[in-house]
Order: C-alpha cells, then sequence, then structure tokens
C-alpha cells in the first residue's frame, strides 16, 4: 500500500484585507466577481490560469470530467470550443447540465460553476477558429477526437494528409468543431483561510435572472 502525503494543516491566516472574500464585500454580479478573480490569477503568472474541469454525465448517468481552457466570459457565461464529435460534446447532446470548475492553488482559490450549456454560433465558432496558431487548426481535422486510434502514426499521417491538403490555402472550420457556452445557474467563490476554515460564498440565480448570495459552512 502506498501512504498518501497528508496535506500540512495551515496554522497561519495570510490573506490581507484585499485577498478577504466576505458576503457582504464581494460584487453582486457573480460574473464580475469571477472577471476580478480571473484577472489576479493572470497577472500572477499562474500556469494556464484559464484551465478548468468540466464534469458532464452520459446517457446512462455516467459522470466524467476532463480539463478544457476558457475561451470567453461575459454574461453570456463560459466559452470553451472542441469536437462536436467528442465524448463531452455527445453528453453534453443528451444531457446539457454541466459543471466547471478553477483552481488556483498559489492564491487559495477555488470557483465552482454549474450551469446548462448551448452551443455558440456558428460565426463565433470560425471566428474563433481562424485566430489559432495554424498547427493547432490542423489538429483539429487530424484528431478523430475521443475515438480509438491504431497507433501515433496514425494520427500523424492524418497530420500530414492535412498539411499538404491546405499547404496554400488557409485553413476551414471543420463543420464538426465549434463551442460551447455554459450559463450559470450556480457560481461558488472559495478562499483558503486557516485551520480549514475556508470562506466559500455562493450565488444562486433566481426565476427572475437576479442573483442570491449566501455564505457556506467549509
Amino acid at each position: 500500500m502506498i501512504a498518501l502525503r497528508r496535506t500540512p494543516e495551515v496554522t497561519t491566516d495570510m490573506s490581507t484585507t484585499a485577498d478577504i472574500i466576505d458576503e457582504k464585500l464581494v460584487d453582486p454580479d457573480p460574473i464580475k466577481q469571477f472577471q476580478n478573480w480571473f484577472q489576479t490569477a493572470s497577472e500572477a503568472n499562474l500556469p494556464l490560469p484559464e484551465a478548468m474541469s468540466l464534469s458532464t454525465v452520459s446517457r446512462d448517468g455516467k459522470p466524467s470530467s476532463r480539463m478544457v481552457l476558457l475561451k470567453r466570459v461575459d454574461q453570456e457565461g463560459f466559452v470553451f470550443f472542441t469536437n462536436y464529435l467528442s465524448s463531452k460534446a455527445k453528453d453534453l447532446e443528451n444531457n446539457n447540465n454541466a459543471a466547471l470548475v478553477f483552481f488556483w492553488p498559489q492564491l487559495e482559490r477555488q470557483v465552482r460553476v454549474e450551469g446548462t450549456v448551448t452551443k455558440t454560433t456558428v460565426a463565433e465558432s470560425r471566428e474563433y477558429f481562424a485566430s489559432r496558431p495554424r498547427g493547432s487548426q490542423i489538429g483539429a481535422w487530424a484528431s478523430p477526437q475521443s475515438q480509438i486510434i491504431s497507433s501515433r502514426s496514425e494520427l500523424e499521417h492524418r497530420q500530414a494528409q492535412i498539411e499538404e491538403l491546405y499547404r496554400d490555402r488557409e485553413i476551414d472550420c471543420p463543420e464538426n468543431w465549434g463551442g460551447f457556452c455554459l450559463r450559470p445557474e450556480r457560481i461558488e467563490f472559495w478562499k483558503g483561510r486557516s485551520d480549514r476554515l475556508h470562506d466559500r460564498i455562493v450565488y444562486v440565480r433566481g426565476a427572475d435572472s437576479s442573483w442570491s448570495i449566501k455564505r457556506l459552512a467549509p
């Protein structure tokens, strides 16, 4: 048996006044609160602050999680892009409820987002695809995402074929590639504090689209 290393208990609270999260002090708009935290994570030069865990549920009720990258966040929701034939896309086609988690351990901050997902417009998907590095564009065509392949060489062969096909022209956006937007119904902000007495502030969207703000026990 391999013993897991126990995470040391925090014995001192290093939070500054600016770092305190309080239900009376947070922005009343959770999207703005998230944007503030995301900006802090970005300015701290953390590795991939836009990385988020996406959890979906299959047709037969089995959950699945993977890391994806946030590409846009605004009042419409949280946007990411993928292959529409991938496992996650198929899950979302059958059940559009999904959850996101951002974790920035260096800042002792976590954000959990729950809501429903819809596809972005074709125009937005094509616009974003056009902004991607050429190698990533080729990869989107070459990879039959989530499907079983015989070997690495099969993938590299497909890559070479696409490079030759588009050698002298711009690369089209595949019809089976595009974005999803998660419209949040619940957003929780977590801040690590001493003695495991962490701060948890949750926003819940009401029927009139207004947000209520509550504190949760850690």
